[in-house]
């Protein structure tokens, strides 16, 4: 580790990787929590085109970002209100989002790196991208803890939420931004195409090995950190994709707690099973 850190891009990929798994480890606790892993990936895919357009004027990735995922969701919205169910809804909407971003790649190949952006590049990213990673990580990462106690309430019981006073439909749009906006730091280091796992493998993986959701807040960026580091360090070695490689340090970690979790893992309870008709 200390060779591959010893190069200045690593360094700068070391920053970004963390932010990214930080961030999106928080918030893939909610996700996971309230079920809102198809509704994750449609984001992640849907700001698609809202990227490329920033990127084409100039504006920070964050603002088409996030005008995208509100769109995204007003559509599935209008489209679900018929006969047409949630999950089906929200197929249409994204696949469609995400076809007219890469039809927009297409029409401006020179200014924009297909690749960069549906995979990822964390080992040539900017000074300035590096600043907006930190800056909108540290942003979502503080807004998540403050209302971490409202978001927790209307994730078990939305009816109590409003009954003492909360808005609903208020967290729900916070948290649709907050997706909005990890996705935006999430894309940076793995890409669009690959974000969503950054998004829902910390969550599960906690989940697998604790009950309770503060020890999940704690859990799941700790593994994160950890298994996008070593992926980000296999990845110098082995020379191949970073960001690949730190989706798979991330699964390879849920391989483990959802064979060997203490209480649910599959080896844990088959054990159990054994011990149970070895006694009968």
């Amino acid at each position: 580790m200390i060779e591959a850190f010893g190069y200045s891009f690593m360094q700068v990929a070391l920053v970004v990787t963390v932010a990214s798994a930080v961030v999106c480890a928080l918030l893939s606790c909610w996700i996971v929590l309230i079920g809102w892993s198809l509704m994750g990936d449609a984001i992640s895919h849907a700001v698609l085109p809202g990227v490329v357009l920033a990127y084409v004027v100039g504006w920070p990735f964050a603002v088409g970002a996030l005008v995208f995922a509100l769109l995204a969701v007003s559509l599935i919205g209008a489209v679900r209100s018929g006969p047409t169910k949630e999950d089906t809804a929200i197929g249409i909407v994204f696949t469609s989002l995400f076809a007219a971003g890469l039809v927009l790649i297409s029409v401006v190949p020179s200014q924009i790196d297909l690749g960069h952006i549906l995979f990822g590049n964390v080992l040539g990213v900017s000074d300035a991208e590096v600043i907006q990673v930190v800056v909108l990580a540290l942003l979502v990462s503080a807004v998540l803890v403050l209302k971490r106690r409202d978001l927790v309430l209307w994730a078990f019981d939305p009816a109590h939420a409003h009954v003492v006073g909360m808005s609903p439909r208020r967290l729900t749009m916070l948290l649709l931004g907050l997706l909005a906006v990890t996705t935006v730091v999430g894309l940076q280091a793995v890409g669009v195409i690959l974000v969503v796992a950054m998004l829902i493998i910390p969550g599960a993986t906690a989940r697998l090995l604790t009950e309770r959701f503060t020890r999940m807040l704690v859990l799941a960026p700790l593994l994160a950190v950890a298994a996008s580091i070593a992926g980000l360090v296999a990845s110098f070695y082995l020379d191949v994709a970073p960001g690949g490689m730190i989706v798979l340090g991330q699964a390879a970690v849920f391989a483990v707690a959802y064979l060997a979790a203490p209480r649910s893992g599959v080896l844990t309870r088959w054990r159990r099973v054994r011990e149970s008709d070895r006694l009968a």
